[in-house]
């Protein structure tokens, strides 16, 4: 093993790492179910879908903090659950606050304000997970 290696400094460096592995692997599955509900089982709303998708990508992105990035799974899960479900709900009116801001009243390109919001939620999504959810 390498001294220089993200598990040997601190902890954090590996977190981040598995955090952003466990959000492509929720990511992935996010998409993958958004398109299986649309293309074989023919839900006939994007909105609908996506929502069932999202739920899949949550649930997948709880697990994976719970287990792999973080590894708190001995405190109860429902409490863990609802911080998750407030803290992310808390991240998505500020995404939607940060984007409305920079690109309606700023009338900096949507895509720009995206990549900021986006910057932010990662931040506030690890560090909120690390000292808030999976404590």
């Amino acid at each position: 093993m390498c001294e220089q290696c993200p598990e040997k400094m601190g902890g954090s460096g590996g977190e981040i790492i598995r955090y952003v592995f466990n959000g492509g692997v929720a990511t992935l599955v996010h998409v993958g179910v958004l398109v299986f509900s649309m293309e074989l089982l023919h839900i006939p709303y994007a909105g609908l879908a996506n929502f069932i998708a999202a739920l899949a990508g949550i649930s997948v992105s709880f697990t994976g903090c719970r287990f792999f990035v973080f590894r708190q799974h001995d405190a109860p899960v429902f409490h863990q659950g609802v911080r998750f479900l407030v803290l992310y709900a808390c991240i998505a009116l500020l995404h939607g606050l940060v984007l409305y801001l920079l690109s309606d009243l700023l009338s900096i390109g949507y895509l720009y304000g995206f990549v900021v919001a986006s910057v932010f939620q990662f931040l506030l999504s690890f560090f909120g997970n690390k000292k808030f959810v999976f404590t």
